[in-house]
């Protein structure tokens, strides 16, 4: 394994895209797979109590809701690109949504242990996911993998903000019960599978285009590499603080006061804020040599909003709600840009891809659950959202070793 420094940070010119459909049919399945990708996530949060009195959880048992899933997409990425070797992107991508429909579905069965099952299987689909779409935008749109990446998170992130924000009016359209409104999200699983039908049928006609296109060479020793490590870091520590909130948000503005469809809103609009983030993040860092300062800068907006949601979480709920939206939709299309701004082939994406989904989701799955235990301990959530602060430092040190000018080979 090698790291060497480049000018610019851009990626290679080679042509590599496989012309499996016609690219606005390929455009279009990548935003339907993508919307699926934290909807189903996103979906829980404003309906957790709901869960929580059905079952009778503490507040711990309650994070693992979201916890888990987290944790499985961290266990499950090692296992795509073997995956993909054998049966090829295209229908590890169709098999990996079917999946998430049927981990959504399992979900909502009336069952405590049918709820962490579904958990565990959406996050194990979420995680093939996860890994499989940054190689594959990466090979299709090799000169411009940066914007692609901007418009595949902002499409994930898009996806989170339909779900926080429908998920309490859905509840009132399926009678009042929180399993209907989380099960509906099977059908947009569905309709992305349908949308990427075309992928998988032209994928057999093309078998030699595919064998043809040049993956790149695989990038030996990526374990030991310390580029590698930092982005993984970044990567997970930005996902902790991303996912703790997607799990506790709205509980935290209700327990000091805000009626529970106004918190929805709060934590909907948050969502719909990181769609900025997420689609002008990568864009800006692809036309940079060196990310260190964007990196940088996104982990002090994460302290900002945190702050603000210590200091005021009722009054300035909506104040946090926009720095925090920017910080994480920021921080998340910077993790993935990186996955190709740092490697120079979609092979090379798809190893630094495994390995920092791995790492990151592992770190990042403490999050919630520990948030819900140091809450349940504490009684409030000023300690929680205090090591929150310490993580944005954490944060801030691991963008700036992975925004250097250098590339993994």
């Amino acid at each position: 394994m090698s790291v060497t420094q480049v000018q610019p940070v851009v990626a290679p010119k080679v042509r590599t895209r496989t012309n499996l459909a016609h690219p606005v049919l390929l455009l279009f399945g990548i935003v339907l797979v993508a919307l699926n990708m934290r909807a189903s996530l996103a979906a829980v949060s404003p309906l957790l109590g709901e869960i929580q009195r059905t079952f009778g959880l503490s507040a711990t048992a309650s994070g693992l809701i979201t916890t888990v899933p987290v944790l499985f997409q961290g266990l499950g990425a090692p296992l795509t690109p073997r995956l993909t070797r054998r049966f090829g992107a295209e229908k590890v991508v169709l098999g990996a949504v079917l999946t998430l429909g049927a981990g959504i579905l399992l979900r909502v069965l009336p069952n405590s242990l049918a709820l962490y099952a579904g958990c565990m299987v959406i996050g194990v689909a979420i995680a093939v996911l996860n890994v499989s779409m940054p190689g594959l935008v990466k090979r299709e749109f090799p000169g411009r993998a940066a914007a692609m990446t901007g418009v595949y998170s902002t499409s994930m992130l898009i996806g989170a903000t339909l779900a926080a924000a429908v998920s309490v009016p859905l509840e009132k359209v399926f009678g009042g019960g929180w399993e209907g409104s989380l099960g509906a999200w099977s059908l947009l699983a569905l309709v992305a599978a349908v949308a990427w039908l075309p992928q998988v049928l032209r994928s057999r006609q093309e078998r030699a285009a595919v064998a043809a296109a040049p993956a790149g060479k695989p990038v030996e020793g990526v374990w030991k590499s310390g580029l590698a490590w930092q982005v993984s870091a970044f990567m997970g520590i930005s996902s902790l603080m991303v996912y703790t909130l997607i799990a506790w948000l709205p509980t935290i503005l209700v327990d000091h006061g805000m009626a529970r469809g106004e918190a929805g809103l709060v934590f909907a609009f948050s969502n719909l804020v990181q769609v900025a983030g997420a689609f002008l993040v990568p864009l800006i860092a692809g036309r940079m040599t060196r990310q260190r300062g964007l990196a940088v800068s996104m982990a002090a907006l994460n302290a900002a909003g945190v702050v603000v949601l210590l200091l005021a979480p009722v009054s300035g709920a909506w104040v946090s709600a926009t720095v925090l939206g920017l910080a994480q939709g920021g921080s998340l299309g910077l993790a993935l840009a990186f996955l190709v701004l740092r490697t120079d082939s979609a092979l090379g994406a798809a190893q630094l891809g495994s390995m920092s989904q791995a790492v990151g989701y592992l770190v990042a799955a403490a999050g919630p659950v520990g948030a819900g235990a140091l809450h349940q301990l504490t009684g409030g959530w000023e300690l929680p959202l205090g090591l929150l602060l310490v993580m944005a430092a954490l944060a801030a040190a691991a963008g700036w070793g992975a925004g250097r000018n250098l590339v993994l080979r």
